[in-house]
């Protein structure tokens, strides 16, 4: 086993309910903290020489805090399990430090580090589910962004179902279960709860789990993910889309997707790239559906993660298909389009009221790589927006038809390469001179054109 990295304090959770703590102090931290430990279960004593109305409204209203406007004494610190101090000088805290270790209680003295044995960390309540973070004292904003972010990511009712875990341990008991059947259980209530941690736990998923001839006999089912991973900025990641990848064994990956994207899978997933890249031999369709599907069936979790939105020139439909067809439960997770994330870059409508009523995508690649058959009386609408994904290399013979079907040669355009990225970068021009444009500056990243007279909006603002 490989030693434990250095750790700057123990992290602990300390059960404090019908015990005693001390708290003393004016500023406005201790009512927080006073108000904190009774959400722990505390009983507190609270010393103040001068109570503000607040402390005085929240002694009134929590039954479990006695206020007492003095100054504390030492042998106020009797019998406590905690010593909390807000203190004036640094010489009051020292008497109460000395106090207080006399009587072998930890002690904490607000912003005073030096003198602490512990400290209070940022926390994520989903009680009975706790999470604490502690930036050692050194950044508490740092501590608090990482708060948010996991805020963001737990959904609220897995304080249900850390709940219905201590309440089904006792249940279990009764069942005779032996070691591996018991393991299976939790692992199973784990994943499920992953999985469906926005929805408070039923009885009927108790009685799904604790089915003793399943957990003895049926294999591990392993199920498929298809998650949007959006244009490349990790920060359009969707948190659903977060959280499949911190629950994926196995992560099966385009070519474009930005690394950022799979550093927020969990440390142990596999990642296999199945990227198609062109003039490169690249894995096809057909292989990367029947690798996804064998893994599943090993009883994987498995996350095909996809550039863009899957619904949106993604091949969902092949390998939705193909899961259905082998029993395979298979979900989709959308993501941001390439189309919305240049709105976004342009800080335009792409469904602007006075110029563009109408929005379509289209492709110049079909499923063997050919130009499909196209619309070309929808496609020479110029009051249409129009996003061609997949089509840089096809431009120029695109663009003089569709000049040649009537759309006017000065219609606005733009080319838009890593969408959201830091390396992003965009070549505008008038339709009939793009393709010139491009010439020699078309990089390798994904790419985008779109076209249109709400593209007018943009040179107007420019």
């Amino acid at each position: 086993m490989d030693p434990i990295e250095p750790l700057g304090a123990l992290p602990v959770f300390f059960k404090l309910h019908d015990r005693e703590v001390f708290l003393a102090g004016d500023g406005g931290g201790t009512l927080w903290k006073a108000e904190l430990l009774c959400a722990a279960g505390a009983r507190v004593k609270l010393f103040s020489t001068s109570p503000h109305a607040e402390a005085i409204a929240a002694a009134a209203r929590l039954p479990s805090v006695k206020l007492e406007a003095r100054r504390w004494r030492d042998h106020d610190l009797d019998g406590v399990a905690l010593a909390i101090l807000d203190a004036g000088d640094t010489e009051e805290a020292r008497s109460f430090v000395a106090a207080a270790r006399k009587r072998g209680m930890p002690v904490n003295v607000v912003d005073r580090p030096e003198f602490c044995d512990f400290a209070f960390g940022v926390i994520v309540n989903r009680s009975p589910l706790l999470l604490a973070i502690s930036t050692g004292g050194a950044a508490p904003v740092f501590g608090q962004a990482l708060r948010a972010r996991l805020e963001a990511l737990l959904p609220r009712a897995l304080a249900a179902w850390a709940s219905a875990a201590q309440q089904w341990r006792q249940r279990l008991a009764p069942l005779g279960l032996d070691f591996r059947q018991r393991r299976t259980f939790w692992e199973q209530f784990s994943d499920l709860a992953l999985r469906a941690g926005e929805r408070a736990p039923s009885e009927a998923d108790f009685a799904a789990l604790a089915e003793a001839e399943r957990l003895t006999t049926a294999p591990s089912r392993g199920r498929v993910t298809l998650v949007g991973a959006g244009p490349g900025d990790p920060d359009l990641l969707t948190l659903k889309a977060v959280r499949a990848l911190q629950s994926a064994d196995v992560i099966l990956y385009d070519a474009l997707i930005a690394p950022q994207a799979l550093e927020m899978a969990r440390r142990e997933a596999q990642r296999i790239d199945v990227g198609k890249r062109a003039g490169t031999a690249s894995p096809g369709q057909s292989e990367i559906t029947a690798e996804m599907i064998a893994l599943a069936r090993q009883g994987k979790r498995v996350v095909r993660l996809k550039g863009g939105d899957p619904g949106v020139f993604g091949r969902a439909s092949q390998e939705v298909a193909a899961a259905h067809a082998a029993g395979v439960e298979i979900e989709i997770i959308p993501g941001v389009t390439a189309a919305f994330a240049a709105a976004a870059e342009l800080q335009l409508s792409l469904t602007d009221r006075d110029l563009a009523p109408r929005l379509q995508f289209v492709t110049l690649h079909d499923r063997d790589g050919e130009t499909p058959e196209l619309c070309w009386p929808a496609l020479v609408d110029a009051n249409a927006t129009t996003a061609i994904y997949m089509g840089a290399r096809k431009w120029r013979p695109f663009a003089e038809r569709l000049i040649a079907e009537g759309l006017d040669p000065a219609t606005p355009a733009v080319y838009m390469e890593n969408i959201g990225r830091p390396d992003s970068r965009r070549i505008a021009a008038p339709l009939h001179e793009l393709a010139d444009a491009l010439a020699g500056q078309a990089g390798a990243g994904p790419a985008l054109i779109l076209y249109g007279s709400a593209f007018s909006a943009r040179e107007e603002k420019a």
